[in-house]
C-alpha cells in the first residue's frame, strides 16, 4: 500500500469515525491536532468530558484487529499531545478520557466499533 493509499484509508476512516462519533451524542471540536511528533485525531466532547480519540483503520482484519495499533508508545504520545492541547488552549483540570475507534474496511459495509477509557 503506498503512502497515498493509506492517508486515503485513513482520511476515510476519520470521517467515518467522525461521522459514528457525532451519532452517539460527541461534539467534535477539532480534527487532526498535532503538536511536535504527536497527533490526536480527534477532540470532542461527550457530555463534560473532553474526550482524545485515536482512529485505526485497517483494510481487513489480518493481522488483528486495529486497536492493537495503538502500543504504550503511541499511547504515551497522545497523552502528552492531550496535556499539550489542555494547555494551548487554558483548560482547568477538565474531566478527561482516551478513546479508540477501530475500523476495518473489509467487503461491504465497514465494522466501527467504538472503545470508551480505551487507556
Amino acid at each position: 500500500m503506498t503512502g497515498d493509499q493509506a492517508n486515503t484509508l485513513g482520511d476515510k476512516g476519520e470521517e467515518l469515525a467522525a461521522g459514528h462519533l457525532t451519532e452517539k451524542g460527541y461534539r467534535i471540536l477539532k480534527r487532526n491536532y498535532s503538536y511536535q511528533m504527536g497527533e490526536i485525531d480527534i477532540i470532542a466532547m461527550d457530555g463534560d468530558i473532553l474526550v482524545f480519540i485515536e482512529v485505526k483503520t485497517r483494510s481487513y482484519a489480518d493481522d488483528g484487529p486495529p486497536i492493537l495499533a495503538v502500543n504504550e508508545r503511541k499511547q504515551r504520545l497522545l497523552q502528552k499531545t492531550a496535556e499539550r492541547f489542555i494547555v494551548q488552549n487554558k483548560l482547568r483540570r477538565p474531566r478527561l478520557r482516551y478513546d479508540i475507534v477501530s475500523i476495518v474496511m473489509g467487503h461491504g459495509a465497514p465494522s466501527i466499533e467504538l472503545f470508551k477509557n480505551a487507556f
